[in-house]
């Protein structure tokens, strides 16, 4: 038991033209004790990638809040997932970030941009354990915990923004590390301050 609490927060942006977002993050918390968060992407844009999408991230957040193991995540998703017409593949990447008695991150990674982890406003390595399920290559990582950490998951949807127009090579990984580290500031704010028995909880 220890007096960390982990905050979460998440934005999404449409494609040009379209009213969905491929893109759908689902948070579940069982307990104080437990928090799973899923990002995940569906293939291609609009109505078809938002399917695939929530379809992908409601599943995989239920089974892996509930104790389900990857290998049946996976295998649920491949019999689940509705099949494109055009490219005749069912197809949406994801990334878990789950969260044990605020202490413990278990990260599982498949087809998007690498998790950056912030400490001390600086970005570190974490390990990584690399397998297959069900043909599909899975990053695997689990983090001990430190106050202030910050983990940042996004979609290729982040590193190839502006691809061609604004930036010819796009906003690669480490321009959204270098932004973030200017950004960090693990100063509290009176309103994210969360008392308990008297005493101030910072966010990890």
């Amino acid at each position: 038991m220890n007096n960390l609490w982990t905050d979460t927060g998440y934005i999404s942006l449409n494609h040009v033209n379209e009213q969905l977002c491929g893109d759908r993050v689902e948070i579940i918390g069982n307990n104080e004790k437990s928090l799973t968060m899923v990002l995940a992407d569906g293939l291609g844009s609009g109505v078809k990638a938002n399917i695939l999408s929530t379809l992908t991230s409601k599943i995989i957040c239920t089974m892996m809040a509930n104790g389900m193991p990857i290998e049946e995540c996976v295998d649920t998703i491949a019999k689940t997932l509705p099949v494109c017409s055009v490219r005749q593949v069912a197809y949406s990447t994801f990334t878990i970030i789950r969260i044990t008695d605020n202490t413990t991150a278990e990260i599982i990674q498949f087809d998007n941009p690498n998790v950056i982890l912030l400490r001390n406003g600086k970005s570190v390595d974490y390990p990584i354990v690399s397998r297959v399920i069900e043909g599909k290559t899975i990053l695997e990582s689990r983090i001990p915990l430190q106050l202030h950490d910050v983990f940042i998951a996004m979609s290729d949807g982040a590193i190839y923004a502006g691809v061609g127009k604004m930036m010819n090579f796009g906003w690669q990984r480490e321009n959204i590390i270098e932004y973030a580290e200017r950004l960090y500031d693990d100063t509290p704010r009176q309103d994210d301050r969360v008392h308990d028995r008297g005493r101030v909880q910072p966010p990890v």
